[in-house]
């Protein structure tokens, strides 16, 4: 066999492979098989040079001028004018009379295509020839000839929900047979009107809703319901009209206009309930009940889908062979629409056949490209929407498109699908169909109220034009993974919110006597009956036997630091510093002492904030908690007695751990700042000399991003939820010693009076208390000065929280670039302090010890944290990684746990690794130069104890004089038997 017949075989092979009957149910495997979490994460990259970047709009949502120069009444005109409805079409956005605005507009985004439709009506006011309105048809000739003078293509609807009333009227509309024709009639009238200016025609928009929500439930023009079995006749007269009019263009347009044409299909996605393969298949039903309904006609055999023949029986029509073979294949490219039109709006349970529906663009493209044969698809309609009283701010719709985009990008470069183009939906704000002006999709701003009807670009029409411009989302130097690495004296940490705490040794605990079965299995035997006298001698350190178990478990981490906290109430249970717990306090020295022993720097945390209970002694938390002015010369007290106690080993301290949490009062917080400014002092006047340590707190600092980064009044909410939550605790103890002086003038502006005043001495007292910045950071926020969720929304700030939608979450958002920007406002705010990241980690399945998000998280993370040090010039000193074990921080241990076991995660040893490296060095470069650290010797302690050392001897000795006579018997022996 030749190559050329080997390769065209080939390619036929693969053609009906890729065409077999429900190919699309493989979507979903193989989508759950993708790399995770690699494969979600964003992808930088840009689309095809060729690529169509368009914008559409609907004759009936912006036109207006319903009654204007001729125009006949649409089914939508009378249908908005019946039962209780107000709000009308009649104006919209006023298009009519504003084509240069439009066209203004459209150049302003920069896209190569324009999608409109046509309105039948105002072109035959009747719907048939005889009522040809030419005043009608030169507006639509006017607007293809600005479009060419801006080379923008057009992509024209002939039909977009709109049907002249005087054929539903006379007719029945779509559910009569006749319609077929008369619509043939008004397309013939179109290709040879405005076809030499027109390479893209859709035939029908979203023949589902026409049909289903049209004929069936009465949720659209022209409003008919009652009939269950209407909607399928009124769908088989759709898709006949498509086909005698693409048939129409084929033949007689097509060798001279040289266009392509297609009917519009919208879809939902929907997700299986469960893993089984009948889940799988009522998916694969519930995209055929609404996709398939008339795509598989037009793709693939001329008829309906199995699943709605077998579902509906004699309900749906049947098409004749003849039928078949004029449908099949009447489709130049596949047409999709996505998004709010029908996404979570008019798709019913009933269609959802027990499964989920979801919101997922790739998934359904690559689920297109599977079941009908790889065909090229314009994605002609796209977008979300916002509420009704949004103006030019609109961050959702903003975000969600940025979501829109990216997964079209991914659909074209990691899964291969032929995707040619993207429509954004809509170029204005218009009149929403059954939604009316309760909801805004435009990206351009209009006031239905103002006579000129201006058109102002919205926030999401600058991302829209700045996405067109680098045609995607190519990779910037920021976005690429550094190369370096840290310092020789960085600081690699674990942290963990508390340690296991064993009051009594473990080690000399059982009493019982065994026998050693040496001959056989080995096992130890209990001896019923039988007892050791007791041990009298003092506790060491090495009979905890779970100290043992966590200093190990941290030292295979690879870190030369460990932070955990201390629990205020358990040490001093009484509040009085003179009666400490010394049970405990002894063994938190053991704890500590063994650490350094392995090499390891205990990070100690005093008083670690929680919201399920304040760890404060019994006294104090009766007594008003924080509010209690007593608390802060309390707290001093009790750091007093660890300094004492721990000191000798400690030699990094945090005050207070997270204290800036949003439910602590501004009253609490003074004093908290108070407590810790003592005992900052207690350290400093009566420690540091001896000791040699350092103090300082730990501030919860997520990061906080404007959601519109161009825009001042998003820039300006974030610097206040910064200052609030941040410069609310940081600016009184490393600036000027009182609160962010955004944050008094906007309470000032308020009215309130609920922030504290530092007089001279508090300010004397509080400023200057540090020795290094410490912040915990997991995540990142978007914030905007426009309310558009009341759940998220917070009025004392007048700032609404959201997501951008293409983060990864678990639960909270996955941005590791916030960790950098957020050690810069350190930077920036507090020159050159020293900064230690405490605690950064996120949330996982502790059942997945295969934790790939965690591997992601963390490198990402750290490798953010470089860029900030050797880019930026943060003076970073150390990162911690959070947490140690799921078994004291559930779902975000490095070690999993089964019973009693704990499980090395993947994530512990890719720190290691990077912690081995000392961070991301470029691969080949000589190695690092620093002084090696000596190894930690297990053992050595032990022997460092005189009462062991001589027990051992004891031992030695025994074994060694058992072995000299077993020697000396053997050879006498063997003498005798010579």
């Amino acid at each position: 066999m030749s190559a050329p017949l080997a390769l065209v075989t080939f390619l036929a092979i693969a053609s009906a492979a890729a065409a077999k009957p429900n190919a699309g149910l493989r979507t979903w495997g193989r989508f759950d098989k993708l790399p995770y979490p690699g494969d979600k994460a964003f992808l930088y990259d840009t689309f095809p040079e060729d690529f169509m970047w368009a914008v559409g709009t609907a004759a009936y949502q912006v036109e207006g001028a319903f009654e204007k120069d001729g125009k006949g009444l649409s089914i939508w005109d009378t249908f908005r004018r019946g039962g209780n409805r107000m709000a009308t079409g009649d104006v919209g956005s006023d298009s009519y009379h504003n084509v240069y605005k439009d066209v203004r507009a459209i150049a302003q985004l920069g896209v190569s295509h324009y999608r409109f439709s046509l309105s039948w009506s105002r072109i035959f006011p009747n719907g048939t020839r005889g009522s040809y309105n030419e005043i009608g048809t030169n507006y639509y000739r006017t607007l293809l000839r600005r479009l060419k003078e801006i080379r923008v293509q057009p992509v024209v609807t002939l039909y977009h929900w709109d049907l002249p009333d005087h054929l539903q009227q006379t007719l029945g509309g779509w559910s009569h047979p006749e319609i077929v024709g008369i619509f043939k009639d008004y397309a013939d009238f179109c290709f040879q009107t405005f076809g030499d200016d027109v390479k893209y025609w859709i035939t029908i928009d979203n023949p589902f809703v026409v049909a289903r929500h049209g004929y069936g439930t009465g949720v659209v023009a022209p409003g008919i319901k009652n009939d269950p079995d209407l909607p399928f006749r009124v769908g088989h007269n759709l898709i006949k009209a498509h086909a005698a009019v693409w048939h129409l263009y084929d033949r007689h347009y097509r060798p001279r206009q040289r266009g392509r044409l297609s009917m519009a299909l919208a879809s939902h996605w929907i997700k299986p309930s469960r893993t089984r393969l009948e889940s799988l298949r009522e998916c694969q039903c519930s995209l055929d009940h609404v996709l398939g309904w008339f795509a598989r006609p037009l793709f693939v055999d001329g008829d309906y889908p199995p699943c709605m023949k077998a579902r509906l029986g004699s309900r749906l029509p049947s098409f004749t062979p003849e039928e078949r073979a004029q449908v099949r294949g009447t489709a130049d490219f596949f047409a999709l629409s996505h998004g709010a039109a029908l996404s979570f709006q008019l798709i019913n349970d009933s269609l959802k056949f027990g499964q989920q529906e979801e919101l997922d663009l790739r998934m359904l493209l690559y689920w297109v490209n599977a079941e009908y044969d790889k065909p090229p698809i314009f994605v002609v309609q796209s977008g979300w929407y916002v509420l009704g009283n949004t103006k030019t701010e609109d961050p959702k719709h903003m975000y969600y498109l940025k979501r829109f985009i990216a997964e079209a990008l991914k659909s074209i470069v990691i899964d291969g699908v032929n995707v040619i183009g993207y429509t954004a939906w809509s170029l204005m704000d218009g009149f929403e169909w059954h939604r009316e002006y309760g909801i805004r999709r435009g990206l351009y701003y209009v006031d239905f109220n103002a006579p000129d009807m201006k058109r102002e670009p919205k926030t999401s029409a600058t991302f829209y034009r700045n996405v067109i411009q680098k045609n995607g989302f190519p990779e910037l130097p920021e976005n690429k993974p550094a190369q370096g690495s840290f310092p020789c004296d960085f600081a690699w940490g674990v942290s963990a919110n508390s340690i296991q705490v064993e009051t009594t040794p473990s080690q000399f605990a059982d009493p019982s006597v065994y026998l050693w079965n040496i001959s056989n299995n080995g096992e130890l035997m209990r001896l019923e009956g039988f007892s050791a006298p007791p041990v009298r001698r003092a506790a060491h350190c090495a009979d905890y036997a779970t100290i043992r178990q966590q200093v190990d478990e941290i030292r295979q981490v690879g870190v030369n630091h460990f932070h955990f906290s201390l629990n205020w109430s358990a040490v001093v249970p009484t509040g009085d510093v003179a009666h400490p717990n010394t049970t405990l306090l002894g063994y938190y020295r053991c704890f500590t002492s063994q650490l350094l022993q392995a090499n390891v720097t205990p990070v100690v945390t005093l008083w670690h904030h929680t919201r399920l209970r304040s760890s404060l002694p019994a006294p104090l938390d009766t007594a008003n908690k924080w509010l209690n002015r007593e608390t802060p010369k309390a707290f001093a007290d009790y750091a007093r007695l660890c300094y004492r106690e721990l000191g000798a080993h400690v030699k990094m301290w945090i005050t207070l751990n997270e204290p800036n949490d949003e439910m602590v009062t501004y009253q609490e917080g003074h004093h908290m700042l108070q407590a810790h400014a003592r005992a900052w002092h207690v350290y400093d006047n009566e420690f540091r000399h001896a000791q040699g340590g350092k103090v300082s707190l730990a501030l919860h600092m997520d990061w906080v991003e404007p959601a519109f980064s161009f825009s001042r009044e998003d820039v300006e909410p974030a610097k206040r939820v910064l200052d609030f939550r941040v410069g609310w605790f940081a600016e009184p103890v490393f600036g000027s010693g009182d609160y962010p002086l955004g944050m008094r003038s906007w309470l000032r502006q308020l009215n309130s009076l609920e922030l504290p005043v530092f007089n001279e001495g508090d300010r004397e007292l509080v400023r200057g208390t540090y020795d290094f910045f410490a912040i915990s950071h997991f995540s990142t926020e978007l914030v905007t000065h426009a309310m558009e969720d009341s759940y998220t929304y917070t009025a004392m700030l007048e700032v609404q929280q959201m997501i951008d939608t293409t983060w990864m979450k678990s639960p909270r958002p996955v941005v590791p670039w916030g960790l950098r920007k957020a050690l810069n406002w350190v930077r920036e705010h507090y020159r050159d302090v020293p900064v230690y990241v405490m605690a950064n980690g996120v949330q996982e399945d502790p059942a997945r010890f295969k934790d790939s998000l965690r591997v992601y998280y963390l490198y990402n993370y750290i490798n953010e944290a470089l860029k900030a040090h050797t880019l930026d010039g943060v003076n970073l000193k150390g990162y911690f990684a959070y947490a140690l074990s799921d078994q004291r921080d559930p779902g975000f241990g490095l070690y999993g746990h089964i019973q009693e076991e704990a499980i090395v995660k993947a994530s512990l040893s890719n720190y290691r690794n990077i912690i081995k490296h000392n961070g991301f060095p470029v691969q080949g470069a000589a190695a690092q130069p620093c002084p090696s650290v000596p190894q930690p010797c297990p053992g050595c302690h032990v022997l460092a104890k005189k009462s062991v050392v001589g027990f051992l001897t004891l031992v030695g000795s025994g074994v060694l004089i058992t072995l000299g006579l077993i020697v000396y018997y053997t050879a006498k022996r063997h003498k005798e038997y010579y």
